[in-house]
């Protein structure tokens, strides 16, 4: 069984498309004294927008359609990423669907927690685990990376 310890001070991707912008940033401002506790990386134009409605710094990635939700996705495979917290619009169609589903698929292979609307995001950072260590126990994909390919 592998584990990745997270530290106290997580590492937490946030992530909003344009419809739900305002509404992520309403919610960071709500939840401000949490979240400067923590490190922040953000795609884009939310990074900005985070970074001016909390004065803490955001380390800012591309925009989403232009490979930042591909970037966060490297980040998390990494294991530099633990958490993250991605207010995506179901009500409409985007031009980047499938890096969306990559990048939620991906979080769920490395088990970070993934907060997608305002009440489970409340839910996370309200969490005994937000200013705590937590083991995160990993899948174990060994059968899949030894299996045999004719």
């Amino acid at each position: 069984m592998n584990e990745k310890i997270m530290s106290a001070r997580k590492r937490i991707a946030i992530i909003a498309h344009d419809k739900k912008k305002a509404e992520l940033i309403k919610w960071a401002v709500d939840n401000k004294g949490i979240l400067s506790e923590h490190i922040l990386y953000a795609t884009g134009t939310t990074g900005k927008l985070l970074e001016d409605a909390l004065e803490i710094e955001v380390t800012k990635l591309l925009s989403g359609p232009l490979g930042g939700d591909q970037q966060v996705g490297s980040l998390i495979a990494q294991g530099q990423i633990d958490m993250m917290i991605f207010f995506w619009d179901p009500m409409e169609s985007q031009a980047h669907d499938t890096d969306v589903k990559a990048l939620l698929r991906v979080g769920a292979v490395w088990n970070i927690p993934i907060a997608c609307d305002r009440s489970t995001a409340d839910f996370l950072v309200t969490s005994p685990y937000m200013k705590s260590k937590y083991v995160n126990v990993l899948p174990d994909y060994g059968s899949y990376l030894n299996r045999k390919i004719n």
